[in-house]
């Protein structure tokens, strides 16, 4: 997986799949840099949270088990191990179950994981070793995601299962369809929704997206240094109440 958020921060950090080489930014609603806010009892993320790469959540597929299309992007991952990732850290994990969430009518599968180098991996195996050996974990995940929008006046997120875990064979299942959608993305001509599908990974006879080391080094090097760094506002440490 590609971390994009490290656990206990809030800047709402993704892979910006419509800008070429696919970079990780900071989302901007209305001028303004977005961060997660914190409900209580939770702060920032509470999990490494990324995506895992070559997989895509096609806008054009409906489920047969949510009813509801691909949101457009990467399938997420929440990795759970006790390391606290950097953020555009790329490591591998061992894949344990997935939640099915409904995001403003979009699926929105997240995957739990964790990295095969955590002290812990060894005795996770499946959802339910998590259930077992981290007791509260998945409740509070599916609250955090639940009600994480709710302070930005949106409505409760919804899930398919009422809300319950799928297995790992579920998960591995669900990860190989959607990477099954981007191989089917990157063989077509044109960018679908928009989305910047240049690829050093593939081969020009695969893809009419490939793109040479030279002409990334190009895409990067046109791109303007990083300026001074911000101050986070004191805001993103407020935490939000409201009766469930």
């Amino acid at each position: 997986m590609v971390v994009e958020v490290p656990r206990w921060t809030n800047a709402k950090m993704e892979i910006a799949t419509k800008d070429p080489l696919n970079p990780i930014k900071q989302d901007v609603k209305k001028g303004n840099l977005r961060y997660v806010a914190n409900v209580f009892p939770h702060k920032g993320y509470i999990w490494n949270y990324g995506a895992i790469p070559q997989t895509w959540e096609d806008p054009e597929h409906k489920d047969g088990d949510t009813g509801c299309c691909g949101d457009n992007d990467p399938i997420d991952v929440c990795e759970i191990g006790s390391r606290v990732c950097s953020r555009g850290e790329v490591i591998k994990v061992k894949v344990l179950g997935v939640l099915a969430m409904i995001d403003e009518g979009e699926t929105d599968w997240k995957v739990i994981a964790i990295n095969v180098d955590d002290p812990e991996a060894g005795e996770l195996n499946n959802i339910g070793d998590v259930q077992r050996l981290k007791p509260g974990y998945l409740e509070a995940t599916v609250d955090w995601f639940r009600r994480y929008k709710v302070p930005d006046g949106k409505p409760e997120n919804q899930f398919a299962f009422n809300g319950e875990f799928k297995d790992k064979d579920f998960a591995l299942a669900t990860i190989k369809s959607t990477h099954d959608f981007w191989k089917n993305l990157i063989s077509q001509p044109t960018n679908a929704g928009g989305l910047n599908c240049k690829n050093t990974c593939v081969s020009g006879d695969g893809s009419p997206h490939c793109c040479s080391s030279n002409e990334a080094k190009a895409v990067v090097d046109a791109h303007c240094a990083c300026g001074q760094e911000e101050p986070i506002p004191c805001s993103v440490d407020k935490w939000f109440y409201y009766k469930k």
